[in-house]
């Protein structure tokens, strides 16, 4: 995520897009909102999910974490500057993380037979709903919702970090159910980890090969360019390539078959999980024999919150803009900080807060519980 806020996403001869972008774009929110799910799922009981009391302690912590969350991302979102994805130097996700932590909250009992089918089932709805009500639904001026957006235009700003925005709540609750449908599995074996890189690889050739077929071969660009006339090949090709700006076209169902980054189409968000699920077993692999070496990857894993909110910050600064140094920048500062912080206090500076919080917060229900 920090290589596509900072580095070149063409290339500035061809303009085509550069490798990192191709390989990073919307596929690490995909990976970010998945691994959350596997954290919600081992604060829940792992393999043995929770039930009674237990369960709904858990579920009011969630609520709690999403509130701080969100609340944390709005805050930020009053710093970060400009209105157009021109001017904004990333798009905040964490104010999203907070509507879909919220969503996932009835679905934390649940088999993780049926959180698949539930991921599946939004990664597919979710895509058509945006289709269907982006037309209708109250638009927003800003790419990244703050406090004052909230409280001055709720209803725009809830349509946008539910269905219109750059990380919809609605369709990424398939990365997090599946998420958590993957937290309850045993990811200590060996024969989990190599199902997941091998289905993981399957789920996201399938989509690209899908995507292949219906736009480059079934006549499906030639239906975009007629249906969608204010829009030439090239952006259509930059839409596809780069993410739609500021919203996906409606002129046309085809739209909903590309699999570019952000567009949030069923075949993006299938591609997005697919190679999420890959890279959480490839890693869970390399992990057996190499745990000592990824250190440095698990220290800032270990306190992404307070990393990815730190990098948001340093983003404000506008000091990155075509120098690509930053990149190291940003990186380094994160995994010296990270690095030390994680051998003396363990838990993130921001993580310790959230959870001490719903650490508070989950004994009052339970005692709640127990008195009655």
């Amino acid at each position: 995520m920090i290589s596509i806020h900072i580095m070149p996403s063409w290339d500035p001869v061809s303009f085509e897009p550069t490798a990192q972008w191709t390989v990073f774009a919307g596929r690490s929110a995909a990976l970010f909102a998945l691994l959350t799910g596997v954290g919600l799922a081992f604060s829940t009981g792992g393999q043995s999910p929770h039930t009674g009391r237990a369960m709904t302690a858990d579920r009011v912590g969630v609520v709690v974490r999403a509130l701080l969350i969100a609340g944390l991302g709005l805050v930020i979102n009053e710093v970060i500057p400009g209105d157009s994805l021109a001017e904004v130097p990333a798009v905040n996700i964490l104010v999203y993380y907070g509507v879909i932590f919220l969503l996932a909250v009835p679905f934390l009992s649940l088999s993780a037979r049926a959180l698949f089918t539930w991921a599946g089932f939004f990664a597919l709805a979710g895509p058509v709903l945006m289709y269907l009500l982006r037309d209708v639904l109250p638009a927003v001026e800003r790419y990244n919702p703050a406090l004052t957006d909230l409280v001055g235009n709720p209803g725009a700003t809830t349509a946008q970090l539910v269905l219109t925005g750059t990380f919809p709540a609605l369709p990424y609750l398939a990365y997090l159910l599946a998420g958590v449908a993957i937290g309850r599995l045993d990811l200590a074996d060996v024969g989990i980890q190599t199902t997941l890189l091998s289905l993981g690889v399957i789920l996201a050739v399938t989509a690209w090969f899908a995507y292949w077929v219906l736009i480059l071969q079934a006549g499906g660009y030639d239906q975009l360019l007629a249906h969608t006339p204010a829009l030439d090949e090239e952006l259509i090709d930059d839409i596809i390539n780069f993410g739609p700006d500021p919203a996906l076209p409606t002129t046309t169902r085809w739209w909903l078959a590309i699999a570019g980054p952000y567009t949030n189409t069923p075949l993006a968000l299938l591609l997005g999980l697919g190679s999420a699920i890959a890279v959480l077993g490839l890693f869970l692999l390399l992990a057996r024999g190499a745990g000592n070496w990824l250190l440095p990857l698990s220290a800032m894993g270990s306190m992404t919150l307070t990393v990815y909110s730190a990098h948001l910050l340093g983003l404000s600064a506008q000091l990155h803009y075509d120098q690509p140094m930053w990149f190291l920048i940003h990186m380094g500062v994160a995994l010296v900080f990270a690095l030390i912080w994680h051998k003396v206090f363990g838990q993130g500076p921001l993580e310790r807060v959230v959870a001490g919080i719903v650490r508070i917060v989950r004994r009052l229900v339970l005692g709640r519980h127990r008195q009655a």
